[in-house]
């Protein structure tokens, strides 16, 4: 899902106090342009049979612990077929959970998808 630059990060919540839905659309946009395009596009749609697409996805809109644990350790969710791509998601576990929360919430409300946001709390119980 997400790919890009590696940064060091702590798995604190680093923006405490902020309005969280402001939040969560400014950042997760744009960690989404920074990590994700470069395999699901723009548009969500993803590369045919190489990167899937994010649109009316059954692991984007389902579990949102179980989406957190693929994008954070590349834990694959059960409702994910295998073998179905060609490449292989990258991990993102180095995201704070905050910023996690913040770009799920993103797609899980982009791209032909209406699911409920994930909090950074979600986020810290798919790291356990």
């Amino acid at each position: 899902m997400l790919v890009g630059g590696i940064a060091a990060c702590s798995a604190d919540d680093d923006h405490a106090g902020a309005p969280a839905a402001a939040q969560a659309n400014e950042s997760g946009e744009a960690i989404y342009g920074q990590n994700c395009v470069p395999c699901h596009r723009e548009d969500g749609k993803g590369v045919p049979g190489v990167y899937p697409s994010l649109s009316q996805s059954p692991v984007v809109n389902g579990d949102p612990v179980e989406l957190a644990r693929w994008v954070l350790a590349g834990k694959r969710p059960a409702s994910m077929p295998a073998g179905r791509y060609t490449a292989q998601m990258l991990q993102f576990g180095w995201m704070k959970d905050s910023q996690a929360a913040a770009v799920l919430t993103y797609v899980r409300s982009h791209f032909d998808n209406s699911s409920p946001p994930v909090d950074a709390a979600t986020v810290a119980a798919a790291r356990r």
